[in-house]
């Protein structure tokens, strides 16, 4: 092998190397995008300084989708609540299914939202937009009730819980006051055993004193 040779063996290396550095670095930069695209807080909040940067029918397409996202998001963080909170198994089935039912709706809702924020005509809008507003309470309403059901359930367990443990504390306070107050009593009668008895004189001394 020559000199040139191992030169250009050399520089194809280098040349395969740097490939294939550049190559994974735009795979891990496309993941990270993805990642950061699906990200909910990251577009919940490109979504807001979309909704206040915009202006006229626009402005109130995206300020409606702002709401149902805030409503399937408060949703979600509900019926996880409910999960965790380890609730009847019927409320845990049934809450989760419905909800993403809920969801499944409200996706629909944010495609159409999105399709309207396309739409250049503002005459077209300003007849879409009543109807848009109204599905969106419908589903305000509907994730409402869903959080009704699981703050529901979460203060009767509470109330069940502080009730019986109000009642565990009491019989604790209880057992303690009797106990201090079974030790004080101890604490005195052996006091009174363990005191100095006054001194007393002698019979033998008095005799002898005697004339």
């Amino acid at each position: 092998m020559t000199g040139i040779e191992a030169i250009l063996i050399g520089l194809g290396a280098i040349v395969l190397l740097s490939f294939a550095v550049m190559v994974t670095f735009v795979l891990v930069v496309r993941a990270l995008v993805r990642r950061v695209r699906r990200s909910r807080a990251v577009g919940a909040t490109a979504l807001r300084a979309r909704a206040r940067v915009s202006h006229g029918p626009q402005r109130t397409v995206l300020a409606l989708r702002v709401r149902l996202d805030d409503a399937l998001h408060s949703g979600q963080a509900a019926v996880d609540l409910a999960g965790e909170s380890g609730g009847s198994g019927g409320s845990r089935g049934e809450l989760p299914r419905l909800f993403r039912r809920i969801s499944e709706e409200g996706g629909v809702l944010d495609l159409q939202l999105r399709l309207m924020e396309s739409e250049t005509s503002a005459a077209v809008l300003a007849d879409e937009i009543p109807a848009a507003r109204r599905r969106v309470e419908q589903v305000e309403a509907l994730v409402r009730r869903v959080r009704d059901a699981v703050a529901f359930g979460l203060s009767g367990t509470t109330d069940d819980a502080l009730s019986a443990l109000g009642s565990d504390v009491d019989r604790e306070v209880a057992a303690l006051a009797s106990g201090i107050e079974e030790l004080q009593a101890l604490n005195r009668r052996d006091g009174r055993v363990g005191s100095p008895r006054p001194p007393t004189t002698s019979t033998v001394r008095h005799e002898e004193n005697r004339p």
